[in-house]
């Protein structure tokens, strides 16, 4: 079979008014196991594709899944140097009165803010988050806040965090899909602090607690990330595995909300990492930086412009369905500076057999600037031509 590139080496431009904002894909359906669970979703982190989900943006408690945005501020905090993992973190009396589980931290010691990551991501410590949450922002109130900031950074429109450990609270939720998005995005941005999500236990006040992500022991491709449970929110996970060669390793990513047992998150994670790796391949389209097209550009410091994507672009399909694709580049025409680097100027369109399998969005590789008054007057003859 021809090589993906290969088949989309023949590249059709189309002129048109374009609409597509983000990456849109359809495909055959291939039903996923059935699930127990009140809502899931299963994600490719390469390519950023939804591959199965069930009431994925459905509101639900989060409860200790709310880590997650806990542990991406307080990473965010260490890249800034707001913090250091060495920092000796007084423990208030909030911190140490914290309900639900626990790391046993007390206002007579002084753990690090590694000590303190390594309590709130293996033991599931609320003392640890809400300590992390008052060294990073002063108090948990004012974290919650950047919690909520974060969140709209990032896209997570289903959203809303009243506190840093995901103890109940009636305006405290999210969605199944907010959560997978939550979740790769960490993984994206810290790649590194992925490694404290593997370890299966950690030791603190001569107490050892085991991590609560069953599949770590179960499934050596698993590497993180986080149990979450209450009674009203059920046993949520949110798992993620890498399998493959190195250089065609896949991350899926899968959050399973509302299962009835700590049993049933883990096999049922489990089912649905199982179906998207047997079911499913990813293959990258076009590399980052790589020119898809150069089109003609009017009244602008130069007559072509460079089109692209600036990520290394993947498409996750089912396995027998790469071949046969045909790319459409549809853009607005004529096309008009100024346009600078990463502006959306158009959208791929990767059909098969006449049908839309995926839109993805197309930018600028380079800042484009208008040009003087004899160019643009030029151009402007020019277009009367066009």
């Amino acid at each position: 079979m021809k090589s993906v590139s290969r088949l989309l080496a023949s590249l059709t431009v189309l002129a048109a008014a374009v609409h597509a904002q983000s990456v849109k894909v359809s495909h055959a359906d291939i039903p996923a196991p059935p699930i127990a669970a009140r809502a899931y979703v299963l994600f490719d982190a390469s390519s950023g594709q939804s591959l199965s989900s069930l009431a994925a943006s459905d509101r639900f408690e989060p409860a200790s899944l709310t880590k997650l945005m806990t542990a991406y501020l307080t990473f965010k905090a260490l890249k800034e140097k707001k913090i250091a993992l060495d920092k000796a973190v007084t423990v208030s009396e909030r911190a140490w009165k914290a309900e639900g589980s626990r790391m046993f931290i007390d206002p007579k010691q002084s753990p690090t803010v590694e000590n303190l990551i390594r309590g709130m991501i293996v033991q599931s410590g609320n003392d640890a988050s809400i300590a992390l949450a008052e060294a990073v922002a002063g108090s948990e109130e004012v974290f919650a806040l950047a919690m909520n900031r974060e969140a709209q950074a990032l896209g997570l429109k289903n959203t809303k965090f009243m506190n840093a450990t995901g103890l109940p609270h009636p305006e405290h939720y999210s969605t199944a899909d907010d959560l997978a998005q939550l979740a790769h995005a960490l993984i994206r941005d810290f790649p590194q602090e992925l490694a404290y999500y593997r370890e299966k236990e950690f030791t603190w006040n001569k107490i050892t607690q085991p991590n609560r992500n069953r599949l770590l022991w179960l499934d050596a491709t698993v590497d993180g990330l986080k149990t979450g449970h209450t009674e009203a929110a059920g046993y949520c996970l949110v798992a993620t595995a890498k399998r493959g060669d190195a250089d065609k390793s896949r991350r899926l990513i899968s959050v399973l909300l509302g299962t009835s047992s700590d049993v049933a998150r883990m096999q049922e994670s489990q089912k649905l990492l199982n179906y998207g790796y047997q079911f499913f391949d990813a293959q990258r389209l076009y590399k980052k930086n790589d020119p898809v097209a150069t089109l003609e550009i009017f009244k602008g410091s130069q007559n072509t412009v460079k089109l692209g994507f600036e990520r290394d672009m993947w498409l996750t399909l089912p396995k027998d369905k790469f071949a046969n694709l045909k790319a459409t580049l549809s853009t607005h025409q004529p096309m008009m500076a100024p346009l600078t680097r990463g502006q959306k100027a158009g959208t791929l369109k990767l059909t098969q057999n006449d049908k839309l399998i995926a839109e993805l969005p197309v930018v600028a590789l380079e800042d484009v600037p208008v040009a003087g008054v004899l160019g643009r007057g030029w151009d402007a003859i020019r277009l009367l031509f066009k």
